[in-house]
């Protein structure tokens, strides 16, 4: 689920330290606005838009969490519409609703597992490319 390549330089301190807090900018915002799906998407938008031109190993981190925002974006608009639609009766709770909000809350536990885990060890230097995430931020980020 996640690899640990070899990146073609080591990266200075503030190179690490950027391409770690792009990884905490969500982990902040969900202390800010859990029930609003928008406030992490939008906390990491913020950042990767201003280290977007910086140099490759924070860039190439800020657009992975970028990426990995938005898919967790969509989950999370489908699960708060779907729960109001419920709430205010126009839906009704089935066992397939049941099923996406479990898988939702998976989805969500397991990026943020992921987020923790690779805050620590980009601030480390190293360079983490998640499973879905890495491949497409290679094809979009480029040295």
């Amino acid at each position: 689920m996640i690899k640990h390549p070899e990146f073609s330089y080591k990266p200075d301190d503030s190179e690490r330290e950027k391409a770690s807090n792009s990884y905490l900018m969500s982990l902040i915002a969900i202390m800010v606005g859990v029930p609003l799906p928008v406030a992490n998407l939008l906390a990491t938008g913020i950042f990767y838009l201003g280290n977007r031109k910086g140099p490759y190993f924070t860039r190439w981190h800020c657009t992975q969490a970028m990426l990995s925002q938005v898919t967790i974006f969509v989950v999370n608009v489908i699960t708060v519409g779907w729960t109001l639609s419920i709430v205010f009766g126009s839906g009704e709770l089935a066992n397939t609703y049941i099923a996406w909000v479990i898988t939702a809350m998976l989805i969500n536990l397991t990026e943020f597992v992921m987020t923790i885990y690779t805050a620590i060890v980009t601030r480390k230097g190293r360079h983490v490319e998640w499973w879905f995430w890495g491949p497409l931020t290679n094809a979009v980020c480029k040295p």
